[in-house]
């Protein structure tokens, strides 16, 4: 072989139909295009394996299901040959293998004679599938490339006899194959994760067998490039199916990859890696079904990355135990008898922690090995156990670890604040911790129940050049909720300036409820909310939140329910941030306004609820900035309702009170009962908000509210009615308003909060009151502080309408969005 050579490993995935077969020989075309030779290692069909383990295990218990199992996976090959051989060579593929299925079921006879099964009687029966499918792909590449050569790789790899994972001899192997393959022509096809002990018996090189042996050949004939074509990409910054926003990582280190192969990113096992790491050869992850992208390489010299890590793995099922007690404090050994007990039972552990007080040392393990660790570590230490020195071994599962990893974390200081803050921003509790001293690796073990959640939250935290994906579930679907989703489909483009994606993925109105995780487009919601959903329900709603478990998860309460702002602190203590203009729960009980506090932050998520005051403008946020300052504020003075704000403003003499309310009614200002408006009740429930915000414990009660609906319409149904029995009222109001003007004032329904109290009342003003000259259906607030007090801070403008709601409403999940999203 004169030509460099560049090692290309296909796995069975990409070897099943004839498109993919197609891209494999195109593949083959451009590697001799660019005058390279081309060695082949192919990995066996999918679930030719399985198959044939089944048909052992049916020999082995007499269920006489073997048969059927080889002839169907002898009917798989030969659907292959079908598809992809011309007829004059199919006889000849057909004759070569059914003299491969001959030996396979000479092997299987003998496991049912003997009833015993050895991991060299194993090894001998799995070899087969790698070889058989070795086969077939010689055959399909002699059609477009004449002087490919087959090889058998029990002459080449030369192992010791550790049946099931044999360990290569490097040096006898290299020597084998240089003398083997230097002076091909063509392309060479070897089957891959199969080899031969000194004695010629032939064994398997255990999980990731294929890729090592491409490792070992590309290292032998100091290949150009060690190409492994997979089904993916290359390796992701993060699992895909888990991290939809992943992307593939186009240079990394060996070490990184390691590292993120441990800790479970399936596109290559760790130690397939070290024969090519040795050589100083560079691996490179390709996708067989897009031969265009450029997949990933693993160089040994350590790249410069344009992030902050390389990326993120995790494995999804794990156990964590811990030998604990007084008794390991300051005893030399404890660690090694207890990892002697677990090699000596060939148990591998993921990850290790250890308390600095030398109290615990904790490690995870597959779950598989637990009840033999839990075992052997008890018998190690029965003495200290019976003595009470140490404490039976702790069991915790259900468990997963994420980790990140990257060369550039040991010269970035706060990676691992922000990979915590990530996680504990969205309330995933930490089991365990573990750090290299290099910096490369920081891992968690976290409830399995989290993994997707986590791996999510630390992506979108970690990888800054991503949009952050902030999950919505909005229930009211009326005027300001309907609004809000326009307002997020018309700020899109405002919204990725701020690097966010807001997804509405749960959709209610007071009948019904639609879910997507994909995503609720704003562009049909309204279709989609009339057809495909489900009828509401609030515990409905509620439980798919929370099985949903979703990262920087944001509910939006829409709605005027009673029942919904009932059930805050449930949706607060699934670490889900709440934004919401419904006034009920905050001016509801004062132990119950506490405990929604408390649950935000002890569940470390945001409770937003600026627009139950003011709408769109910013008066609570206002008022907690100058008490955040340190300002002391003496008092307030606010006119809170639009709408009562609208009919006092055109109340003026000449006119009658009930025709303006009338009039209010009739621009849509008002509830559907005036009366709503009219009692006071709601500016006393923002006046509530108000003081609590200034830390004063008062409950709903203790608001005084003067009702301005008169007497004789308290009792009365039917708005035409109920106008009709205000009308007996105007000539009191017209007094009122006379008495005023007497004195040059205007009357203004106002809330004051002052000396502890809180009370709301219409109240006669003149030209010197900041609340003298208001117009339209403006709210104002002012506020006389230590700071501000000859001259008070006022905040002025509309303070009801579905637009500026919704606005208010939007600013506030921006806010919570870039809380949760760092």
């Amino acid at each position: 072989m004169n030509k460099p050579v560049r090692v290309l490993k296909f796995g069975g995935a990409s070897l099943s139909s004839r498109q993919e077969l197609s891209h494999l020989a195109q593949v083959v075309q451009d590697v001799l295009r660019d005058n390279f030779n081309p060695v082949i290692v192919v990995s066996s069909l999918e679930k030719t394996k399985q198959k044939l383990r089944a048909a052992a295990e049916s020999a082995l218990n007499g269920t006489g299901k073997h048969g059927a199992i080889l002839d169907d996976l002898r009917r798989q090959y030969r659907r292959l040959i079908e598809a992809n051989l011309c007829a004059s060579k199919r006889a000849e593929a057909d004759a070569e293998i059914d003299a491969i299925f001959v030996q396979i079921g000479d092997v299987i006879q003998g496991i049912s004679l003997v009833q015993d099964i050895t991991a060299r009687t194993y090894d001998l029966l799995l070899s087969q599938a790698e070889l058989t499918t070795a086969v077939c792909l010689a055959y399909f590449f002699r059609n477009n490339f004449p002087e490919t050569s087959l090889h058998d790789p029990r002459q080449l790899i030369q192992t010791d006899n550790s049946f099931g994972c044999a360990v290569v001899d490097i040096s006898a192997s290299s020597s084998r194959i240089k003398s083997a393959l230097l002076n091909c022509a063509g392309a060479a096809i070897i089957a891959g994760g199969v080899g031969a002990a000194a004695s010629g018996e032939t064994t398997t090189l255990g999980d990731g067998g294929a890729d090592y042996t491409a490792a070992v050949i590309g290292a032998a004939l100091g290949a150009e490039e060690v190409q492994l074509w997979t089904d993916v990409n290359g390796i992701m910054t993060a699992d895909p199916h888990k991290v939809s926003k992943a992307f593939t990582i186009p240079l990394l280190s060996f070490e990184e990859a390691m590292e993120l192969c441990h800790f479970g990113a399936k596109v290559i096992f760790p130690q397939a890696m070290q024969p090519a790491f040795d050589a100083g050869i560079p691996i490179r992850i390709k996708n067989a079904l897009n031969p265009s992208h450029p997949g990933s390489q693993i160089t040994v010299a350590t790249p410069e990355h344009q992030t902050i890590i390389t990326g993120i793995s995790s494995i999804s099922s794990i156990a964590l135990l811990r030998l604990q007690g007084s008794g390991m404090l300051g005893v030399a050994g404890t660690a090694r008898r207890l990892f002697d007990a677990l090699s000596k039972n060939n148990i591998s552990i993921i990850l290790i922690t250890q308390a600095s007080s030398e109290h615990s040392i904790c490690f995870a393990i597959p779950p598989r090995a637990v009840k033999t660790a839990q075992k052997a570590i008890e018998q190690e230490f029965a003495l200290e156990i019976k003595a009470h020195q140490i404490e039976p071994v702790l069991v915790e599962s259900d468990l997963s670890v994420i980790s990140a990893v990257g060369a550039n974390m040991r010269n970035t200081p706060g990676i691992a604040g922000r990979f915590f803050q990530a996680l504990g921003k969205n309330g995933i509790n930490v089991r365990a911790i573990a750090q290299g001293s290099s910096e490369l690796n920081i891992s968690v073990v976290i409830q399995s129940s989290d993994e997707a959640k986590a791996l999510n939250a630390v992506h979108d935290s970690l990888f800054l050049s991503e949009e952050k994906t902030v999950n919505l579930f909005i229930a009211g679907a009326g005027k300001v909720g309907a609004r809000l989703i326009e307002q997020i489909k018309s700020q899109k483009q405002y919204l990725n300036s701020l690097k966010l994606d807001l997804r509405i993925v749960a959709l209610a109105n007071s009948r019904m409820l639609l879910v997507d995780t994909n995503g609720i487009e704003p562009n049909s919601w309204k279709e989609r909310l009339a057809n495909n959903a489900q009828s509401m329900n609030i515990e409905e709603l509620i439980s798919r939140m929370k099985q949903l478990n979703l990262p920087n998860s944001v509910f939006i309460d829409c709605s005027a329910s009673t029942e919904m702002a009932a059930r805050y602190r449930d949706i607060l203590s699934a670490s889900i941030s709440i934004v919401t203009p419904n006034k009920k729960a905050a001016s509801g009980r004062l132990d119950v306004y506490h405990a929604l506090k408390q649950q935000a932050a002890r569940a470390n998520v945001k409770f937003f609820y600026e627009t139950t005051v003011g709408a769109g403008l910013p008066v609570i946020g206002t008022l907690n900035d100058l008490i955040l300052s340190g300002d002391e504020v003496h008092s307030i003075e606010a006119v809170l309702s639009g709408t009562l704000s609208y009919i006092f403003n055109n109340f003026l003499q000449g006119s009658s009170f009930s025709n303006i309310v009338r009039q209010a009614d009739q621009l849509g200002y008002m509830e559907p009962d005036p009366r709503d408006d009219l009692s006071g009740a709601d500016v006393g429930r923002k006046l509530l908000i108000l003081a609590r915000e200034m830390n004063l414990a008062l409950e709903p009660e203790d608001v005084e509210v003067q009702s301005l609906v008169p007497e004789n319409c308290r009792e009365i149904s039917g708005k035409d009615e109920f106008f009709a029995a205000l009308a007996q009222s105007d000539a009191y109001y017209s007094t009122l308003l006379d008495q005023a003007a007497c004195k040059q004032q205007v009357l203004r329904y106002i809330g004051t909060i002052c000396d502890g109290h809180a009370a709301v009342s219409l109240q006669a003003i003149d030209a010197a009151h900041p609340f003298y000259s208001l117009s339209g259906s403006d709210n104002i607030i002012s506020f006389k502080t230590k700071r501000y007090c000859d001259r008070p801070l006022v905040v002025k403008g509309p303070g009801a309408g579905v637009e500026v709601t919704a606005a208010g409403v939007l600013a506030d999940i921006i806010r919570a969005a870039g809380y949760i999203s760092v």
